[in-house]
């Protein structure tokens, strides 16, 4: 058995328990965005691939693959991967989803916490001398909030989202909202201390904004000029899911028309980000009304290890015939 890894050299050695199936397999590292030539020339006999969350594989490099069951996503995510053309030759795909939930959570929170404390401007005025002058504003303003003052709104609500919530609980957060395709019984919005509402009018009740949803066709874009102008004035939008859910020149528009307070972006659109990405080449006044993290919600070492739990799982199942845990192309 041959397992192709798409993905950081050394994170299958790095991450796997000793006990795990890795020791009963070869395999072979690869970078993400190879051609798919040389993912062949690689390992073209390899029966599964375990790839990075933002890897590509193709119907093309399928193809070159006659031994391929499985392809297994790193991560969450796994937009890059061809699910019809997998579904179509027989081939399993699986993500990892949950894995991560806790530590994109931290970060949605952590974000929403940033924002409310303003923690690049006040960082920066200690550093300059300012500390005084910017302490005796907020007491004289009285604009400092508390997370447990704002009513929080969570578009999506899968295994990330239900985490956030129950760390705003941990906060004190009394008014949690979430939007899905469904409302959860009553019974178990009233156990997770949830609300649901639909799109539009969590928008406008909510001080804080937070995305938890994977990327399809339904949702690419869908933070659209619509979307922030729905939103209440001077919101706080979070985003730790994925950077094409946003479109940024309606983001751009909505901070400088002063219906968004700040953004809090743990990802974006075209990662990896280059320096000529429209959100980084804003005036400094908006510059400051975004917090940046670079795309490190999901990469803590407990949510890989956690990961790669899964993927041996999922990887054995399929060695030894068996439907995998956790497909998400069924046929």
């Amino acid at each position: 058995m041959k397992v192709l890894h798409i993905g950081k050299k050394g994170n299958m050695e790095r991450y796997s328990a000793p006990e795990s199936y890795l020791a009963q397999v070869e395999t072979a590292d690869a970078y993400v965005g190879l051609a798919a030539e040389e993912y062949l020339a690689l390992a073209g006999d390899a029966d599964f691939i375990v790839v990075d969350a933002v890897g590509q594989v193709t119907a093309e490099l399928m193809d070159g693959m006659p031994r391929l069951r499985l392809i297994h996503s790193e991560g969450v995510a796994y937009n890059g991967i061809d699910l019809q053309a997998a579904r179509e030759r027989g081939i399993y795909v699986c993500n990892c989803q949950g894995a991560n939930a806790r530590a994109v959570a931290e970060q949605a929170v952590l974000l929403m916490l940033g924002m409310l404390r303003d923690v690049r401007a006040n960082d920066r005025a200690v550093r300059e001398g300012r500390q005084i002058a910017v302490k005796e504003g907020y007491m004289q303003r009285g604009d400092l909030r508390e997370l447990s003052d704002c009513a929080v709104g969570l578009v999506g609500f899968g295994s990330i989202a239900r985490c956030t919530a129950a760390l705003l609980r941990a906060h004190g957060v009394e008014e949690i909202y979430y939007y899905k395709t469904s409302a959860l019984p009553p019974r178990e919005e009233a156990e997770l201390g949830v609300r649901y509402l639909p799109l539009a009018e969590l928008l406008g009740r909510s001080d804080i904004v937070s995305l938890h949803l994977p990327v399809n066709e339904n949702t690419a874009g869908m933070a659209d000029r619509a979307f922030f102008a729905s939103m209440r004035e001077e919101a706080c939008f979070v985003n730790t899911a994925r950077g094409e859910l946003v479109d940024d020149e309606a983001l751009i528009e909505a901070l400088e028309s002063g219906r968004l307070r700040m953004a809090g972006l743990d990802t974006l659109d075209h990662e990896p980000v280059q320096t000529d990405h429209p959100l980084l080449q804003i005036p400094e006044a908006l510059a400051n009304r975004i917090l940046f993290s670079p795309h490190i919600g999901g990469i803590t070492a407990a949510s890989f290890r956690r990961s790669y739990a899964m993927i041996w799982e999922d990887i054995q199942a399929a060695a030894q015939g068996r439907v995998p845990r956790r497909v998400v192309n069924p046929w």
